[in-house]
């Protein structure tokens, strides 16, 4: 098949099946129908019916991909049109996040060392909270797997989604604050997709505990990688 073809092909199989698993979730609203979820899901089904490969996928999959950045910075709109409210509440954000970042780095990778994980494996676990890219540069930096430091870190989105919702009724949680800021630190982008759902004062809290997590993450990453498995 002509490559234009091959990539229009599989852009449209993607964009057919996410807004497919959209209007199911819409519909239902169970947490397990998140679009993310099942569209992945379908993708990964369709391609095995079809025994096509990664690669086969990569060439339409790879213009999404891209578009990975600019809709990450385009969640500065909701951002800035909160800033008062960012400013207002600076202080707890900024604790929030530090802590909750922190937790997550270390109850993960302790998590890991229970279950008998190698060294490689921690190194690998450990910025599971923190956006894809910058946590497959920390994995590398503490001799982990990059692309398996996507693989958890798009599990922990998924959990974070999964069970966040619930925690926040249990808890009692219904604040725009704490709903985003919990979303963000423990799902980064995956979470922020959540938090859009509540509204814009949501994703702007999400999107600001997202980038300082990431933040966070690249500069005490490291140093808690060499303390917890030097």
């Amino acid at each position: 098949m002509n490559s234009f073809l091959l990539a229009l092909a599989m852009i449209l199989l993607t964009v057919i099946m996410y807004f497919i698993m959209n209007a199911l979730y819409v519909r239902l609203r169970s947490p397990f129908l998140v679009p993310i979820l099942t569209t992945t899901i379908a993708v990964i089904v369709t391609l095995t019916i079809f025994d096509a490969s990664y690669n086969t996928y990569m060439v339409g999959g790879k213009w999404i991909d891209a578009l990975l950045g600019p809709a990450i910075v385009s969640l500065c709109i909701p951002l800035y049109k909160q800033r008062d409210l960012i400013k207002k509440n600076l202080l707890p954000i900024a604790s929030g996040v530090v802590v909750g970042g922190v937790v997550g780095m270390v109850t993960g990778v302790l998590a890991a060392r229970l279950v008998g994980f190698s060294n490689e494996l921690l190194a690998t676990i450990l910025p599971k909270s923190i956006t894809s890219p910058i946590a497959m540069q920390i994995a590398e930096g503490l001799g982990g797997v990059p692309s398996l430091a996507t693989v958890f870190v798009i599990i922990a989105g998924l959990a974070g989604i999964l069970i966040g919702p619930q925690l926040n009724r249990l808890l009692k949680i219904d604040t725009a604050l704490g709903q985003g800021i919990g979303l963000g630190v423990a799902a980064h982008a995956i979470g922020t997709s959540k938090a859009l759902e509540y509204g814009e004062q949501e994703a702007s809290m999400s999107s600001v505990a997202m980038t300082l997590s990431a933040i966070i993450g690249a500069l005490v990453g490291p140093l808690f990688g060499f303390i917890l498995f030097p």
